[in-house]
C-alpha cells in the first residue's frame, strides 16, 4: 500500500484537530526539561534504542553547562531558556523537574503552543491533571503522565485502556518504593529507620530529603490520581489522611510477626455511596498477603472491580531506569498515534480516612504498677475493647515495650484515646497507633 506524504497526513491530522504522531519519514523530536537521575535514565534509554523513531533534540536545565554529556551527540541543544523547546523543531516536551509551580507552567505554555507532553510529576497531575488534560484538548495535543504512578508497572494505561469498561469501587497499594524499602529493610535486617533510609538513599531511590516519601506526601498524590482514574472522584492530596512511618521501631516487626502480621506503608481508597475513603499510612497486613510479599523498593497496587474482582499490578517502583521505561513508553505511544489515557471531568465527594480496622497499639513506658490497668480503663471509656496484650521478654524496665490490640473500632476513637493516653508521665516515647488490615 502507498503511503502518504507527511504533508496530508500533518494536514489530516490538523483537520481531526490532534496533533499528528511522528510519521516513518519524520522521526519524533524530543525535548527533556531537567536532567537529573530520571532525565539522565530517559535520555539514555531513548539514545540506546535509536530505531524507535525518536530523537532527542533538546534539553532544558538550570545551570545546564554541568550536565552536558558526550554520548548525547553534538546536534543537541542545551538551553537555560525554555522558550527554545517552543520551537518548531520540538514534537514532544518531556517534563522531569518535580517542581510543581514550574512544571505547570512550562507544562501549559508547551500544551499551547501545540506540543505533545509526557510527565512524570504526581503532584502536578494530582492537583491540575484534569486542567492540563483539558488545556491539551483545546489544543489538538496529548499529554500522558504513565509514570506518575507505579514506575514501570503500567497500571494507569491498564485501568483507563485495557479495563475500560470495568466499575472500580477499591483501590489498595503500596505505592511509594522507597518506604517500601526501608520498611522492608527493617523488617529483615532487624536497623533502624535512620539507617535504612541512608541505604535508600544510596541506591538511588529517595532525594535527600525523604520526608515526601517517609510523611506519605508522595503516596497521597498517586492515590489522588488513581482515585480519578479508576473511580472518576476528585479529591486532593490534602483530603487524604496521612500518617509518617517514621514512629516505626524494628521491635514492631518482632510484635507484628506474634499476630501473623508485618508492616507496610499501605495507601487505601474505597468507594461508597456518600462518601469516599482515602488514608496513607503504615498499617499491619497479614504475612500471607501479597503486600507482605513485596520487597526493596518494589510498588504493588490492587484494584477491585465490580466484575473483575481483584486484579495486582507489581513491579520496580522507584529509581531512574523503571521510570524512564515508563516515560517512553508514553513516548513510544504518542509516535504510534495512540492517545494515552487520561481522567477527565469527575464528581467531587467527602472524603473521610477510617478504614474501619482493629488496632496495633505500641506502648514503650518506665514500668511501674498499674500501667496496663490506666490504659484499659482509657481505652473503655471510648467503648473501645482490647482484643489481645502483647509483653516479649528481654527488655530493660526502663524503656519496656508492650502491645495492646484492639477489636475493630472507629479511627477516631482510637486517635482520641491514644492522645489521652500519651498524656501520662510513664512513657518512655509517644504511642503507636496503626490499623490491622485484615481484607486487603
Amino acid at each position: 500500500m502507498k503511503q502518504k506524504d507527511p504533508r496530508t497526513h500533518r494536514r489530516e491530522a490538523k483537520a481531526r484537530g490532534t496533533k499528528p504522531a511522528a510519521t516513518a519519514a519524520a522521526p519524533m523530536r524530543v525535548a527533556i526539561i531537567g536532567f537529573g537521575t530520571v532525565g539522565s535514565s530517559v535520555a539514555q534509554l531513548i539514545s540506546a534504542q535509536r530505531k524507535n523513531g525518536v530523537r532527542i533534540t533538546h534539553v532544558f536545565n538550570r545551570g545546564v553547562a554541568r550536565k552536558r554529556v558526550a554520548w548525547m551527540g553534538r546536534d543537541v541543544i542545551w538551553t537555560e531558556r525554555f522558550e527554545d523547546l517552543l520551537s518548531p523543531e520540538v514534537d514532544v516536551v518531556i517534563e522531569l523537574v518535580g517542581n510543581v509551580e514550574l512544571a505547570h507552567r512550562w507544562i501549559s505554555r508547551a500544551l499551547i503552543a501545540g506540543k505533545h507532553v509526557i510527565t512524570a510529576n504526581k503532584q502536578l497531575i494530582a492537583r491540575h491533571g484534569g486542567e492540563l488534560v483539558a488545556l491539551a484538548q483545546q489544543h489538538g495535543c496529548r499529554i500522558a503522565y504513565g509514570a506518575a504512578v507505579g514506575g514501570v508497572v503500567p497500571v494507569i494505561p491498564a485501568i483507563l485502556e485495557g479495563l475500560a469498561a470495568e466499575s472500580f469501587h477499591r483501590i489498595s497499594g503500596i505505592l511509594n518504593g522507597t518506604c517500601n524499602y526501608v520498611l522492608s529493610r527493617m523488617e529483615r535486617a532487624r536497623i533502624a529507620m535512620p539507617e535504612a533510609i541512608a541505604e535508600a538513599q544510596v541506591r538511588g531511590y529517595t532525594e535527600s530529603d525523604p520526608t515526601s516519601d517517609l510523611d506519605g506526601e508522595d503516596a497521597a498524590a498517586k492515590l489522588v490520581i488513581l482515585a480519578a482514574i479508576a473511580m472518576q472522584r476528585l479529591i486532593t492530596p490534602e483530603q487524604v489522611r496521612r500518617q509518617s512511618i517514621r514512629t516505626i521501631d524494628p521491635v514492631d516487626f518482632d510484635y507484628a510477626r506474634m499476630i501473623g502480621c508485618t508492616i507496610r506503608q499501605i495507601s487505601y481508597a474505597e468507594l461508597n455511596r456518600k462518601h469516599l475513603i482515602a488514608a496513607v499510612q503504615p498499617a499491619l497486613v497479614a504475612l500471607d498477603s501479597p503486600f507482605a510479599v513485596a520487597h526493596g523498593s518494589d510498588n504493588l497496587i490492587a484494584v477491585y472491580g465490580k466484575h473483575s474482582g481483584r486484579l495486582l499490578f507489581a513491579g520496580a517502583g522507584a529509581g531512574g531506569d523503571p521510570t524512564a521505561v515508563a516515560v517512553l513508553s508514553d513516548l513510544l505511544a504518542i509516535r504510534r498515534g495512540h492517545s494515552p489515557a487520561a481522567h477527565s471531568a469527575m464528581a467531587t465527594t467527602e472524603v473521610r480516612g477510617d478504614l474501619g480496622a482493629r488496632h496495633y497499639l505500641r506502648f514503650v513506658v518506665k514500668d511501674s504498677p498499674g500501667i496496663v490497668a490506666g490504659i484499659a480503663a482509657v481505652l473503655a471509656r471510648y467503648r473501645i475493647n482490647i482484643d489481645a496484650l502483647m509483653q516479649s521478654s528481654g527488655h530493660p524496665a526502663d524503656r519496656l515495650p508492650f502491645v495492646i490490640t484492639t477489636e475493630k473500632s472507629p479511627a477516631d476513637k482510637v486517635a482520641d484515646a491514644v492522645r489521652e493516653i500519651a498524656k501520662a508521665r510513664y512513657h518512655v516515647q509517644p504511642p503507636l497507633n496503626l490499623p490491622v488490615l485484615d481484607s486487603l
